[in-house]
């Protein structure tokens, strides 16, 4: 369970808007619930806006109340659908937006996203000045000032769940796979599933991917008769293709390997035990501390605490790869 501060009610909004931005992740729903309950139990109003930021500046709004958000737990996805609008990068558009949440008397929005939509909602905040917290929802675990992300525990199981299965067919045919998994510019998925499963090697975008070395590896590991595992796990990296590219140069090499690609199966299905309660203890503090009168910051969680962190440091900052966990992967793969 994670340390939850305490704040005296400085600041009670009338309303309070809640919104899923950017890619989906398990967790959106419990963190919703969080934002909608709490909320409720303090007499404030709430509106979920449908679609994200294009429902926001279209007013596709949804007055909601305890019965909208029962039975949505256990639920992947996000009751209130998500959408990536570009649009909304135009200061006209915010200021409509803007406008919009005024014209409805709302005071105060919750944004559930990743990088991309918590950059939205900081300019958005500066821009109006309307009250915005924003709260990490993204599988890659790549946001700044937190330890964990909304869906990030989910998606390594789902990881995990499908390598399970690979592995018989690997082992089976003593042939060599590489599973490719998400996560774009962040190793994050790659390094904990590596290590979860026992891969044989993990390859991430934060490290340069040398394949004679690879080769050289995998070559000595059967001459010497050491284990394998025959997994070989990819983070997909900011450029499509890599995984395919991976595997030309090992059969190249002497390697024959079989490329899957789990793709968007790490997005869907029931949130894990974890990432309920994450993102149910982080929508009900984002209602805290906007009644505390707390504005423009991501509530997170580091070390072991609820925390925030002002969205202009969110956005500035990459949130770097653990070299030394990293190491403990490849030690543990020898």
């Amino acid at each position: 369970m994670y340390t939850i501060p305490t704040f005296s009610v400085t600041q009670k909004p009338r309303a309070i808007a809640v919104l899923t931005s950017g890619g989906d992740s398990p967790g959106m729903n419990p963190a919703i619930r969080g934002v909608v309950r709490a909320a409720l139990n303090q007499d404030i109003r709430v509106v979920g806006i449908h679609r994200g930021y294009s429902g926001l500046i279209t007013g596709d709004f949804e007055e909601m109340n305890s019965a909208s958000v029962t039975n949505i737990v256990q639920r992947g996805g996000t009751l209130l659908k998500s959408d990536r609008c570009l649009a909304f990068k135009d200061a006209k558009v915010r200021q409509r937006g803007a406008q919009i949440l005024q014209e409805n008397t709302i005071d105060a929005l919750v944004v559930i996203g990743g990088d991309g939509s918590l950059t939205g909602a900081h300019l958005l905040c500066r821009e109006s000045g309307i009250p915005v917290v924003g709260l990490p929802g993204t599988i890659d675990n790549d946001i700044f000032g937190s330890d964990d992300t909304i869906g990030f525990d989910t998606a390594v199981n789902t990881a995990l769940d499908a390598i399970d299965k690979i592995r018989d067919t690997a082992l089976s045919h003593e042939s060599l796979f590489l599973v490719e998994v998400m996560g774009r510019n962040s190793g994050f998925i790659a390094t904990h599933v590596g290590i979860a499963c026992g891969a044989e090697m993990i390859v991430v975008p934060e490290y340069e991917v040398e394949v004679d070395a690879i080769c050289f590896q995998l070559a000595n590991n059967r001459r010497t008769g050491q284990g394998s595992s025959g997994i070989i796990v990819v983070a997909e990296g900011p450029e499509p293709g890599l995984t395919y590219s991976l595997a030309h140069q090992l059969e190249a090499n002497g390697q024959i390997a079989k490329v899957c690609i789990l793709g968007h199966i790490q997005r869907g299905g029931s949130p894990s035990g974890h990432d309920r309660v994450l993102a149910s203890c982080l929508g009900a503090s984002a209602v805290d501390y906007l009644c505390a009168g707390y504005s423009d910051i991501m509530i997170g969680v580091q070390n072991g605490a609820i925390c925030d962190t002002p969205l202009k440091h969110v956005i500035a900052n990459k949130k770097p790869l653990d070299p030394t966990l990293f190491q403990r992967a490849l030690l543990l793969h020898k």
